[in-house]
């Protein structure tokens, strides 16, 4: 049976080293398990190290199995180019995990980030019940290892905010280390940086006439009001960088 990818090379680029190659990895990480799989891991493997450079990695996925998302942190984390992850949209459970692994993490204003404790299903006796119990907690402290190198935060802070099923915007994750820095739309920074160029030019181009036409009519009167308002006008010149002194 062909195992179904859940990750997409939007633009491979391996004549070229310096240009970013972009991943998606949207939806369920890992349909089917990957435990005791050799064959899909070692596809995403070969893929990821075919290429060079730096790679951009988007996330929109609410988890899946964590075994998945263990060997790509790890994968990530060997490959020797620099990793951007930007989040659009949902970087839950073991998405979040991934997600760790990048040099440099943005989130969307709107995106979201969910962090939990691991869960599985069980079937057997007391005992059964107890082993399972005891993998879940050192599934939970591997981890917890990926956030704490991330984040700096506290072990224990870590587990406390996982067993409260930790939902954070771009802001709150950003402030607890999970996240680095928001997605910015060039588009709209271009347009900020265009109207205070411009904004600029009208400002001066108003004071240059301002300035001419009352020192036409400053010229005409003396007193200590006119003086006050002739060094009124050389402060403005300053101000905006005209060449007065």
């Amino acid at each position: 049976m062909k195992t179904k990818k859940f990750w997409k090379w939007t633009n491979e680029s391996l004549n070229e080293p310096n240009e970013i190659r972009n991943l998606e990895l949207y939806g369920t990480i890992a349909e089917t398990s990957w435990f005791d799989d050799e064959i899909t891991p070692q596809m995403f493997k070969d893929e990821l190290f075919q290429g060079k450079g730096p790679v951009t990695i988007w996330i929109n996925s609410p988890g899946g199995d964590c075994i998945a998302a263990s060997q790509i942190y790890t994968m990530l984390m060997e490959y020797p180019g620099e990793v951007t992850v930007k989040i659009d949209g949902l970087a839950a459970s073991a998405a979040s995990v991934i997600a760790m692994a990048g040099s440099k993490v943005l989130m969307a204003p709107t995106a979201m980030m969910m962090i939990h404790n691991p869960m599985t299903t069980a079937f057997g006796d007391h005992v059964e019940m107890q082993k399972t119990i005891e993998m879940l907690e050192e599934v939970k402290e591997s981890i917890i290892n990926a956030y704490e190198i991330k984040t700096s935060l506290s072990r224990a802070k870590l587990s406390r905010l996982m067993d409260e099923e930790t939902w954070m915007n771009a802001y709150k994750a950003i402030e607890l280390g999970f996240a680095d820095a928001l997605l910015e739309d060039k588009k709209t920074a271009n347009m900020k940086d265009s109207y205070v160029f411009s904004q600029r030019k009208v400002d001066a181009a108003l004071l240059n006439k301002m300035t001419a036409k009352t020192k036409d009519k400053a010229n005409q009167f003396t007193g200590r009001n006119v003086d006050e308002l002739k060094n009124q006008l050389k402060v403005m010149e300053k101000l905006f960088n005209l060449g007065g002194k």
